[in-house]
Protein backbone atom coordinates (compact mmCIF):
# COMPACT_ATOMS: atom_id res chain seq x y z
CA UNK A 1 0.00 0.00 0.00
CA UNK A 2 1.30 3.63 -1.28
CA UNK A 3 1.56 6.22 1.87
CA UNK A 4 0.18 9.51 1.11
CA UNK A 5 3.07 11.40 2.73
CA UNK A 6 5.65 8.62 2.03
CA UNK A 7 9.16 10.19 2.11
CA UNK A 8 8.02 13.37 3.52
CA UNK A 9 9.87 15.01 6.07
CA UNK A 10 6.80 16.83 8.58
CA UNK A 11 7.87 19.40 11.84
CA UNK A 12 5.41 19.11 14.67
CA UNK A 13 6.28 21.24 17.84
CA UNK A 14 4.24 20.61 20.72
CA UNK A 15 4.46 17.12 20.06
CA UNK A 16 4.57 15.36 23.33
CA UNK A 17 0.39 15.49 24.11
CA UNK A 18 -2.86 16.94 23.13
CA UNK A 19 -2.86 18.13 19.66
CA UNK A 20 0.66 17.40 18.52
CA UNK A 21 0.59 14.16 19.62
CA UNK A 22 -1.96 12.78 17.74
CA UNK A 23 -0.98 15.10 14.88
CA UNK A 24 2.18 13.60 14.73
CA UNK A 25 1.11 9.98 15.21
CA UNK A 26 -1.14 10.72 12.27
CA UNK A 27 0.84 12.37 9.92
CA UNK A 28 3.43 9.31 11.26
CA UNK A 29 0.95 6.81 9.55
CA UNK A 30 0.57 8.62 6.62
CA UNK A 31 4.14 7.81 5.62
CA UNK A 32 5.89 11.05 7.23
CA UNK A 33 9.03 11.19 9.06
CA UNK A 34 8.20 13.04 11.83
CA UNK A 35 10.66 15.14 13.65
CA UNK A 36 9.08 15.36 16.88
CA UNK A 37 9.66 18.72 18.89
CA UNK A 38 8.48 19.32 22.76
CA UNK A 39 10.32 19.77 26.17
CA UNK A 40 9.14 16.55 27.80
CA UNK A 41 11.03 13.90 27.55
CA UNK A 42 8.66 11.03 28.40
CA UNK A 43 6.29 12.20 26.42
CA UNK A 44 8.23 12.32 23.74
CA UNK A 45 9.13 8.54 24.35
CA UNK A 46 5.56 7.74 24.42
CA UNK A 47 5.14 8.93 20.96
CA UNK A 48 8.11 7.26 19.51
CA UNK A 49 6.57 4.05 21.02
CA UNK A 50 3.19 4.85 19.19
CA UNK A 51 4.77 5.39 15.91
CA UNK A 52 6.66 2.75 15.96
CA UNK A 53 3.59 0.48 16.86
CA UNK A 54 2.23 1.86 14.04
CA UNK A 55 5.12 1.17 12.07
CA UNK A 56 6.40 4.95 11.61
CA UNK A 57 9.51 6.30 12.13
CA UNK A 58 10.09 9.54 14.43
CA UNK A 59 13.25 11.66 15.44
CA UNK A 60 12.65 13.12 18.89
CA UNK A 61 14.01 16.45 19.68
CA UNK A 62 13.18 17.84 23.41
CA UNK A 63 13.59 21.49 22.95
CA UNK A 64 12.72 24.23 24.98
CA UNK A 65 10.92 26.98 22.25
CA UNK A 66 12.13 29.83 24.18
CA UNK A 67 15.93 28.69 23.17
CA UNK A 68 16.30 30.76 20.07
CA UNK A 69 19.69 29.40 19.44
CA UNK A 70 18.39 25.76 19.63
CA UNK A 71 15.47 26.74 16.90
CA UNK A 72 18.53 27.60 14.68
CA UNK A 73 20.38 24.46 15.40
CA UNK A 74 16.95 22.65 14.70
CA UNK A 75 17.02 23.91 11.31
CA UNK A 76 20.88 23.53 10.60
CA UNK A 77 20.66 19.70 11.63
CA UNK A 78 17.35 19.08 9.23
CA UNK A 79 19.34 20.97 6.21
CA UNK A 80 22.72 18.60 6.93
CA UNK A 81 20.17 15.30 7.56
CA UNK A 82 17.67 15.87 4.96
CA UNK A 83 18.19 18.67 2.86
CA UNK A 84 14.78 19.56 2.80
CA UNK A 85 11.39 20.10 5.12
CA UNK A 86 8.43 19.26 3.68
CA UNK A 87 5.61 19.64 6.75
CA UNK A 88 5.85 22.49 9.87
CA UNK A 89 3.32 22.23 12.36
CA UNK A 90 3.71 25.17 14.65
CA UNK A 91 1.38 23.37 17.56
CA UNK A 92 3.30 24.03 20.87
CA UNK A 93 1.37 27.41 22.87
CA UNK A 94 0.93 28.02 26.08
CA UNK A 95 -2.09 29.72 27.81
CA UNK A 96 -0.84 31.71 30.59
CA UNK A 97 -3.06 32.43 34.00
CA UNK A 98 -6.82 33.60 33.30
CA UNK A 99 -6.42 37.31 34.91
CA UNK A 100 -7.31 41.01 34.41
CA UNK A 101 -4.38 42.56 32.75
CA UNK A 102 -3.61 44.86 36.03
CA UNK A 103 -3.18 41.29 37.71
CA UNK A 104 -1.12 39.65 35.04
CA UNK A 105 2.95 39.03 35.84
CA UNK A 106 5.35 40.51 33.53
CA UNK A 107 7.03 37.21 33.17
CA UNK A 108 3.88 35.44 32.24
CA UNK A 109 2.92 37.45 29.56
CA UNK A 110 6.54 37.69 28.47
CA UNK A 111 6.39 33.25 28.39
CA UNK A 112 2.75 33.83 26.84
CA UNK A 113 4.30 36.04 23.58
CA UNK A 114 7.39 33.82 23.51
CA UNK A 115 6.03 30.59 22.94
CA UNK A 116 2.91 31.58 21.09
CA UNK A 117 4.63 33.90 18.93
CA UNK A 118 8.17 34.67 18.90
CA UNK A 119 8.98 30.92 18.87
CA UNK A 120 6.88 30.80 15.98
CA UNK A 121 8.60 33.58 13.85
CA UNK A 122 11.91 32.11 14.96
CA UNK A 123 10.76 28.52 13.40
CA UNK A 124 9.90 30.65 10.56
CA UNK A 125 13.34 32.40 10.07
CA UNK A 126 15.22 28.82 10.79
CA UNK A 127 12.95 26.37 8.59
CA UNK A 128 11.21 28.40 5.50
CA UNK A 129 14.84 28.15 3.40
CA UNK A 130 14.28 24.01 3.85
CA UNK A 131 10.45 24.60 2.98
CA UNK A 132 11.55 26.44 -0.15
CA UNK A 133 13.53 23.32 -1.06
CA UNK A 134 10.42 21.45 -0.88
CA UNK A 135 8.27 20.27 -4.13
CA UNK A 136 5.48 21.22 -2.09
CA UNK A 137 6.33 22.88 0.98
CA UNK A 138 3.41 22.82 4.14
CA UNK A 139 3.34 25.47 7.04
CA UNK A 140 0.37 25.23 9.17
CA UNK A 141 -0.09 26.69 12.57
CA UNK A 142 -2.44 26.36 15.34
CA UNK A 143 -4.88 29.40 16.66
CA UNK A 144 -7.81 30.09 18.38
CA UNK A 145 -11.11 31.65 18.59
CA UNK A 146 -9.85 33.90 21.53
CA UNK A 147 -7.97 36.10 18.91
CA UNK A 148 -11.15 37.28 17.85
CA UNK A 149 -13.44 37.04 20.77
CA UNK A 150 -10.83 38.37 23.33
CA UNK A 151 -12.77 37.84 26.38
CA UNK A 152 -12.17 39.73 29.87
CA UNK A 153 -9.15 37.63 31.45
CA UNK A 154 -7.39 35.85 28.97
CA UNK A 155 -5.88 39.05 27.58
CA UNK A 156 -2.44 37.79 27.22
CA UNK A 157 -3.59 34.37 25.19
CA UNK A 158 -5.75 36.38 23.00
CA UNK A 159 -3.27 39.07 22.64
CA UNK A 160 -0.82 35.70 21.44
CA UNK A 161 -3.13 34.08 19.14
CA UNK A 162 -4.18 37.60 17.53
CA UNK A 163 -0.37 38.37 16.99
CA UNK A 164 0.12 34.94 16.06
CA UNK A 165 -2.79 35.39 13.01
CA UNK A 166 -0.84 38.08 11.86
CA UNK A 167 2.40 37.28 11.66
CA UNK A 168 0.75 33.71 9.23
CA UNK A 169 -1.25 36.19 7.48
CA UNK A 170 2.05 38.26 6.40
CA UNK A 171 4.11 35.47 5.78
CA UNK A 172 1.35 33.53 3.28
CA UNK A 173 1.44 37.21 1.69
CA UNK A 174 5.31 36.78 1.25
CA UNK A 175 4.71 33.46 -0.06
CA UNK A 176 2.43 33.55 -3.30
CA UNK A 177 4.38 32.53 -6.22
CA UNK A 178 6.25 29.79 -4.39
CA UNK A 179 5.65 26.26 -4.09
CA UNK A 180 4.86 26.91 -0.19
CA UNK A 181 1.66 27.26 1.77
CA UNK A 182 1.20 29.10 5.20
CA UNK A 183 -2.07 28.66 7.14
CA UNK A 184 -3.91 28.30 10.09
CA UNK A 185 -6.58 25.93 11.85
CA UNK A 186 -8.83 26.76 14.80
CA UNK A 187 -9.53 23.44 16.64
CA UNK A 188 -11.96 24.63 18.73
CA UNK A 189 -12.96 23.27 22.24
CA UNK A 190 -11.22 19.71 22.49
CA UNK A 191 -10.56 17.50 25.36
CA UNK A 192 -6.47 18.87 26.34
CA UNK A 193 -4.52 20.11 29.44
CA UNK A 194 -4.80 23.88 28.03
CA UNK A 195 -8.76 23.58 27.74
CA UNK A 196 -8.49 22.04 31.44
CA UNK A 197 -6.73 24.60 32.65
CA UNK A 198 -8.61 27.48 31.34
CA UNK A 199 -11.78 25.93 32.25
CA UNK A 200 -11.15 23.96 35.11
CA UNK A 201 -15.27 23.38 35.50
CA UNK A 202 -16.25 21.60 32.25
CA UNK A 203 -16.98 18.33 32.21
CA UNK A 204 -13.84 17.43 29.65
CA UNK A 205 -16.14 14.40 28.23
CA UNK A 206 -18.19 16.81 26.75
CA UNK A 207 -15.81 17.37 23.98
CA UNK A 208 -14.55 15.46 21.25
CA UNK A 209 -10.69 14.25 21.61
CA UNK A 210 -7.63 15.84 20.04
CA UNK A 211 -7.22 12.80 17.67
CA UNK A 212 -10.85 14.62 16.11
CA UNK A 213 -8.96 17.11 14.57
CA UNK A 214 -5.71 15.27 13.23
CA UNK A 215 -7.45 14.04 9.60
CA UNK A 216 -7.87 17.85 8.90
CA UNK A 217 -4.32 18.92 9.99
CA UNK A 218 -3.20 16.20 7.72
CA UNK A 219 -5.37 17.26 5.08
CA UNK A 220 -3.73 21.22 5.61
CA UNK A 221 -0.45 19.81 5.56
CA UNK A 222 -0.32 17.26 2.33
CA UNK A 223 1.21 18.42 -1.43
CA UNK A 224 -2.46 18.44 -2.22
CA UNK A 225 -3.77 21.47 -0.03
CA UNK A 226 -2.66 24.36 -2.14
CA UNK A 227 -4.54 27.06 -0.53
CA UNK A 228 -2.61 29.56 1.59
CA UNK A 229 -3.37 32.38 3.55
CA UNK A 230 -6.47 30.58 5.30
CA UNK A 231 -7.94 29.55 8.75
CA UNK A 232 -9.59 26.35 8.93
CA UNK A 233 -12.10 26.46 12.09
CA UNK A 234 -12.64 22.68 12.73
CA UNK A 235 -15.52 23.76 15.25
CA UNK A 236 -18.05 24.71 12.03
CA UNK A 237 -15.48 22.96 9.51
CA UNK A 238 -15.15 26.65 7.29
CA UNK A 239 -12.43 28.11 6.39
CA UNK A 240 -12.11 31.98 6.16
CA UNK A 241 -9.12 33.12 3.01
CA UNK A 242 -7.55 35.70 4.85
CA UNK A 243 -6.69 37.09 1.78
CA UNK A 244 -10.19 37.22 0.63
CA UNK A 245 -13.86 36.27 0.92
CA UNK A 246 -15.04 33.26 3.31
CA UNK A 247 -15.32 29.82 1.44
CA UNK A 248 -16.61 26.67 2.54
CA UNK A 249 -15.21 23.36 3.66
CA UNK A 250 -14.39 21.13 -0.04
Amino acid sequence: MTLPLADRIAVVTGASRGIGYAAALALAEAGAHVVAVARTVGGLEELDDAIRAKGGAATLVPLDLKDAPAIDRLGAAIYERWGRLDMLLGNAGVLGVVTPLGHLEPKVFEEVMAVNVTANWRLIRSLDPLLRQSDAGRALFVTSGAAERCRPYWGAYSAAKAALQALIKTYAGELKGTKVTANLIDPGALRTKMRAQGRPGEDPETLQPPEAVAPDIVRMLSPDFTATGVIFRFPDHATTDLLGPVQSRD
